[in-house]
């Protein structure tokens, strides 16, 4: 059935409202039935008041103000501008999306407000030199992986790194990962993938965007009898870098009480030592990154125990001295 524009004309009347009006931004009647002209829609004063109120009942939140004249506009909306620049912000700071894809999602949250407060929003974004991954197919690896949890299905995908040339190369020789998909995790402004390996009874995890041809299989997810922390797993893994989880006790200065609660929480053990010292006894993935973490901190942080710890950090500040005392 071919509906014509007149019949159309409150839904046309709405999205004049939505994308032309704001607070700041109003339009008259006389205004409203100059625009629906020029999409060849004819409207009498009368009709448009009518429509008003019709879509005030539908829920649009339509205020007016007088002054000479009688001035509408859409008081409030999904979201407010402030929510859309942390939006914006936040496609921005994503490192796993595109410059590409960062533009159309970017233009897709402009359409949630005015024209006018979407030049504003525009006036926010710099995308140009930021660290964006080059995998377009991430934002479908991330709904693909989704599907298969909720499918309760294993999933296969190859996976790679680049080399100094840029270029990639892929693990086990460009062969298939089979694997039990658990969780999908954000960290370090990444997204992870954490699957389940019942043969070693413990879970690994890939980067989303090094992840290609990503496939559901027949056979149903493994999965550990235990439940699966999220939260305590990542606390665990230093910027998703694995390594054998032992408890580690280390000894801090008072003054980075708050760096300890941001990368491990607040219901960590803390035991003061001294007036200025106090010790915390985490459990980590032990890795060159959260050794680098420990010694970034130089004479404010020092770990206690186990020995074996102790030995690695100070294997690799020797390690680290050596480098430079050859240059």
């Amino acid at each position: 059935m071919k509906l014509s524009h007149q019949k159309l004309k409150m839904m046309y009347l709405a999205k004049i409202l939505m994308e032309q009006t704001d607070e700041e931004h109003t339009i008259t009647v006389s205004e409203m039935i100059a625009e629906l002209s020029k999409l060849g829609i004819s409207a009498e004063r009368k009709s448009i008041y009518d429509d008003l109120e019709y879509l005030q009942l539908f829920g649009l939140d339509i205020c007016s103000n007088k002054t000479r004249t009688t001035n509408y506009y859409i008081a409030s909306r999904d979201f407010e501008l402030p929510e859309l620049k942390l939006l914006v912000d936040s496609v921005q700071a994503s490192k796993f999306i595109t410059r590409k894809k960062s533009m159309e999602l970017i233009s897709k949250i402009e359409k949630l407000t005015s024209h006018e407060n979407a030049k504003k929003l525009q006036r926010q974004v710099f995308i140009t030199n930021r660290v964006k991954t080059v995998n377009e197919q991430i934002y479908y690896n991330v709904d693909k992986i989704h599907e298969a949890i909720a499918a309760n299905k294993q999933i296969t995908f190859k996976y790679f790194n680049l080399d100094v040339n840029k270029k990639k190369v892929y693990r086990k020789d460009g062969g298939l990962y089979t694997e039990s998909p658990v969780a999908l995790t954000w960290d370090d402004e990444n997204y992870y993938l954490i699957t389940y390996k019942e043969k070693y009874d413990n879970y690994t995890h890939y980067r989303v965007d090094k992840m290609e041809m990503i496939e559901f299989t027949e056979e149903d997810r493994i999965l550990s009898d235990k439940p699966f922390d999220l939260s305590t797993y990542s606390k665990t893994m230093f910027q998703m870098f694995s390594g054998e989880e032992t408890d580690v006790s280390i000894e801090f200065d008072n003054e980075l009480v708050g760096v300890v609660f941001d990368r491990f929480g607040t219901d960590i053990p803390i035991v003061k030592k001294e007036e200025n010292h106090f010790i915390c006894h985490v459990k980590v993935a032990v890795s060159p990154h959260f050794l680098s973490w420990i010694m970034s901190f130089g004479k404010q942080a020092k770990i206690i125990s186990p020995d074996y710890v102790v030995e690695e950090l100070y294997q690799l500040a020797r390690d680290i001295t050596e480098i430079y005392e050859k240059c």
